[in-house]
């Protein structure tokens, strides 16, 4: 089977910025990473990781291209098919190329269909809009939910003397 991916560069701008691709679903997650360097112009030298995802984008399991965990448990783009990943229940994941600059696209599962006859497979399909000079940049803000006085605990922390413990820190 075939799955047709829609690959959607995440930045602030009116302008979409996507690719089509269809990818054979035995293929790994390095083919598609490849594919996916190759169609908006990067070289595919930077790291990179995809990440599944829920309906929401939340960003989940990290699947990387280098194992740089300190005892090798990490788990691989190469060594991950597609099929295992990505199924009509498990459409979305996130991925992050290049992790100074952080390009993130999402990349949502559209279709599968049969395998055309003489067709080769990575294949872009369609593009639409160009790739900025630069990744655009990333707001990192807190919920405006978020109840910062959950911490208060009505400690004095100047009160040295009113702490609660004996020891000699000299």
């Amino acid at each position: 089977m075939i799955y047709r991916f829609r690959v959607i560069l995440d930045n602030d701008t009116e302008d979409d910025i996507f690719r089509d691709l269809e990818i054979r679903e035995t293929d790994t997650l390095e083919d598609l990473h490849n594919i996916i360097t190759q169609s908006f112009g990067f070289d595919g030298s930077e790291m990179a990781s995809f990440y599944l995802s829920n309906d929401t984008w939340d960003q989940g399991e990290e699947i990387s291209l280098f194992d740089l965990s300190d005892n090798a448990s990490a788990r691989l783009m190469n060594e991950t098919s597609l099929d295992s990943v990505v199924h009509e229940a498990q459409t979305k994941l996130i991925y992050v190329y290049d992790f100074l600059s952080m390009w993130t696209f999402y990349v949502e599962l559209a279709e599968i269909v049969d395998e055309t006859e003489g067709h080769d497979y990575p294949n872009l399909m369609f593009v639409q809009g160009q790739v900025p000079d630069t990744a655009p940049e990333k707001l990192f803000e807190a919920d405006a939910d978020d109840d910062l006085e959950e911490f208060e605990d009505g400690l004095d922390i100047d009160d040295y003397d009113g702490l609660d413990f004996d020891e000699n820190w000299n």
